[in-house]
């Protein structure tokens, strides 16, 4: 058995649209944007996650950035391949004179087509996987909360993640119902851009948009504790001279606002078709917020107030469907929803 556990590495990994995260041995390994900087001449990866994020949007004529994911499905199947090597590279560096063969659990969003699922296992099988199983993201979402997925009581859980919102009432170890929409992270984030373009005639990037987001980004008008403004800097689009505008959370809550509501309808979709039985239960434990999305200040108490069901959001809900990846990994011979 030593022999083999040196053989073979195991590796639970959260492909992100936003941020891929890799779990070995139980702790995080890896936890980087999911973004590829390639030489356009040579076809060469020059850089992965952090680096390749510093270039994002400020690159020249012979090198291009690819975000691999797009709505939480690979979109560019050459550069999720190279990205997916590259993080585990990144494990472990130093060049042994063999590479162990891998065993890995990706996690897909719970709306993936065949095809999707399909792309998700090629391109981990040539980054070298040798054993792949998949697991859906609300379900491993729901293992990271520390939710009892197999027992005979419904749970419901919300990832937000970068390219898609996931909702799940989950029991008996398996998903009764779910959406997935194509709403999240990415989502609020362009509905920043646009909102700076149209309200206050300034040009700004994926990157600034981002930072707005999580400086002060809100679902609520009013907050108790809210963040001071935020100092945006950038091209007036009339002028293109430069202009500071500060930002505060109330425009942020308005402009993120049609979003919300589509994600409040999802989840309301959802809890439509539940079975009373499982609606019960959901009532009475309510209802988990994972995921970076989880993160938008008083998102909770938004819902809560909408749905009348309490929302919690998970501690560190960023590393939720990492860390029940992870878990699902260790019961890989145990757990009979994972995919092969």
């Amino acid at each position: 058995m030593g022999l083999f556990s040196i053989l073979t590495q195991e590796l639970a990994i959260d492909l992100g649209t936003a941020n891929t995260i890799i779990i070995h041995n139980d702790k995080i390994v890896v936890d980087e944007p999911s973004i590829v900087a390639i030489d356009k001449n040579t076809g060469k990866l020059i850089a992965i996650g952090e680096k390749a994020r510093q270039m994002h949007g400020k690159t020249h004529d012979n090198i291009k950035t690819i975000r691999p994911l797009r709505d939480g499905v690979i979109a560019d199947f050459n550069a999720a391949e190279q990205m997916i090597r590259g993080m585990i590279k990144m494990i472990n560096p130093k060049h042994r004179l063999f590479t162990p063969s891998l065993r890995m659990v990706v996690c897909i969003p719970s709306g993936s087509t065949e095809v999707e699922i399909r792309a998700v296992r090629d391109s981990s099988e040539h980054a070298g996987g040798r054993d792949v199983y998949m697991i859906y993201e609300p379900m491993a979402a729901a293992l990271g909360i520390g939710l009892d997925v197999e027992a005979p009581s419904g749970c419901m859980v919300v990832d937000i993640g970068g390219g898609t919102t996931e909702i799940a009432v989950i029991a008996l170890g398996g998903i009764v119902c779910n959406k997935s929409i194509r709403i999240a992270g990415d989502g609020f984030t362009a509905d920043i851009q646009a909102y700076m373009r149209h309200q206050h005639n300034i040009k700004i990037g994926d990157r600034t948009a981002e930072d707005i987001k999580i400086a002060v980004g809100s679902a609520l008008p009013d907050l108790d504790n809210p963040p001071s403004d935020y100092i945006v800097r950038g091209p007036n689009l009339m002028t293109a001279l430069p202009i500071e505008v500060p930002v505060s959370y109330q425009e942020i809550a308005h402009c993120l606002d049609k979003s919300i509501s589509k994600v409040e309808t999802a989840v309301l979709g959802v809890l439509e078709q539940t079975p009373p039985e499982l609606y019960a239960d959901i009532v009475t434990k309510g209802i988990y917020l994972a995921g970076g999305g989880a993160l938008l200040r008083g998102l909770d108490k938004r819902l809560t107030e909408k749905i009348n069901i309490p929302f919690h959001v998970a501690e560190d809900p960023l590393h939720a469907v990492a860390r029940g990846t992870g878990i699902s990994l260790k019961n890989v011979d145990r757990f009979s929803f994972l995919i092969r």
